[in-house]
């Protein structure tokens, strides 16, 4: 995450968790920097399975990234501000296993990369999943009461959450479990249609 986010830890404790988790769990090194250089300086300080880039960086280093990185999985953040954001898709899928769609305002006076607590434009994003060949998660202002609508209309291959499960900044058990649940019935609806 960024310096500004109150989910910021750095590098070295970073890699403390991913040291012990165990291999057949994905751990998610998230990035604000934008050159393949600075995100492959982390990813070799972390090791960890994946990276996601929440900048649209220039697509010439994430080429070059794909290519000094090659180990790692990378996953594209597209904040769905218009339209425009299926542009993306071309850019970026030679480059990446995957895109994650948020609600962020990368451009704003205060730049906003995620943790907004806003749900993108589920219309949208379905055309984005529907558009790409790569698999795209959705985040962006889930929570229990809606996820189960986000899954039906968008047809993600996952759901990133944050906010939604949280009480003063703080995993709540029982929205979380309600969340696993609208998750559950809304993809047992969908395998039985």
């Amino acid at each position: 995450m960024g310096p500004s986010s109150p989910r910021n830890i750095g590098d070295s404790a970073v890699a403390e968790i991913t040291k012990f988790t165990p291999p057949s769990v994905a751990t998610f090194l998230l990035t604000v920097e934008r050159t393949a250089d600075a995100i492959a300086a982390h990813v070799r300080s972390t090791r960890p399975t994946t990276v996601q880039i929440l900048w649209n960086i220039d697509p010439a280093e994430s080429s070059r990234l794909a290519d000094i990185e090659p180990h790692v999985r990378r996953v594209q953040v597209v904040h769905v501000e218009s339209r425009a954001a299926l542009e993306m898709i071309p850019i970026y899928s030679p480059y990446v296993h995957a895109f994650l769609l948020d609600s962020g305002q990368p451009n704003a006076a205060t730049p906003e990369l995620g943790g907004t607590g806003r749900q993108n434009d589920w219309a949208i994003s379905a055309e984005f999943v529907q558009s790409s060949r790569l698999p795209v998660f959705l985040a962006g202002g889930l929570s229990p009461a809606n996820v189960g609508d986000a899954i039906r209309q968008v047809r993600p291959f996952g759901v990133d959450l944050s906010l939604g499960v949280r009480i003063a900044g703080r995993l709540d058990p029982s929205k979380l479990a309600a969340f696993a649940l609208s998750v559950r019935k809304a993809d047992e609806a969908l395998n039985s249609a």
